[in-house]
């Protein structure tokens, strides 16, 4: 039996088409609930068909983590090729889809080495990772070094963002709904930020050139930028998107800003208009 670790991830995770297929990564997708409807996330839905539907009255989108049975199978195909399993997944936090993967791997306990690791992310964050173990999976790394180098650039993997509305903050409980119309009725761009795994508050701002500002700031800080991602809705770069790119890009003239969609999990959270960016800041050693 080959000893290369396959390396498992999921939907929120964002990949080119065909990217996650040619680099060995195996993707489970979430699933996007609309009404009596439900779509499996980056198959059968993706974020312009999800803000679709809801314009015409689609009911609330809900996330739901992969049914336990993808798993069970995904890990019991792999097993055939392999008796070691990294699955990297969206924080737990955002989504129950590590619980789920763990009770997926228990049919194969003492037959097949699968570790779970909560990647504390989710978008392009998320990539990052299993796109870094990917690449040691097929130099030969065994699983225990892969875990662990994906666990070090865990705490590295920054993501902040801001959205115009706080409707869907409010629908995943992530603010009180009394703090939601008052920021609606004030026109506050709340900042919101990654840690722990979980979207906090960071600040409010009034305007959404002040909300560029925040997020080129923030980016602004770091020395030892290594990799990054702007996070828009759509798919064509949007004005707010290309305005920050151009700064950034004036700023830091060697790197590379590319402006991807967020998937329709994030944007059950964080709705239709909001900007993001991800940052891996480089370990040094």
């Amino acid at each position: 039996m080959s000893k290369k670790v396959a390396i498992v991830t999921d939907s929120t995770a964002y990949f080119e088409p065909g990217e996650a297929e040619k680099l060995g990564i195996h993707v489970v997708p979430l699933n996007i609930q609309l009404g009596n409807s439900r779509f499996q996330e980056g198959l059968d839905i993706d974020t312009e068909e999800l803000f679709r539907r809801l314009n015409y009255g689609g009911g609330v989108p809900v996330s739901h983590p992969p049914q336990l049975a993808a798993f069970e199978n995904l890990y019991a195909r792999l097993h055939q090729e392999t008796d070691q399993i990294l699955s990297i997944h969206v924080s737990s936090h955002l989504s129950k889809t590590v619980a789920v993967a763990e009770q997926g791997a228990d049919p194969l306990l003492g037959r097949c080495s699968i570790a779970v690791v909560d990647s504390m992310t989710t978008s392009m964050g998320l990539t990052i990772l299993a796109k870094a173990a990917a690449k040691a999976a097929a130099e030969g790394a065994p699983l225990d070094d892969i875990v662990r180098l994906v666990r070090g650039m865990i705490p590295h993997i920054y993501m902040i963002f801001y959205v115009e509305t706080m409707e869907y903050l409010e629908r995943s409980g992530r603010i009180g709904k009394a703090q939601a119309i008052l920021g609606t009725m004030l026109n506050i761009k709340p900042i919101l930020f990654i840690e722990d795994g979980d979207i906090i508050p960071l600040e409010k701002v009034r305007t959404t050139d002040k909300a560029i500002e925040k997020l080129f700031e923030f980016v602004a800080e770091f020395d030892n930028l290594e990799q990054t991602a702007i996070i828009q809705r759509g798919k064509n770069p949007n004005k707010e998107a290309r305005n920050l790119q151009d700064r950034l890009s004036q700023s830091f003239p060697t790197m590379q800003f590319p402006i991807i969609q967020y998937g329709p999990d994030l944007a059950t959270r964080v709705g239709p208009n909001a900007l993001g960016i991800v940052v891996y800041e480089g370990m040094t050693f």
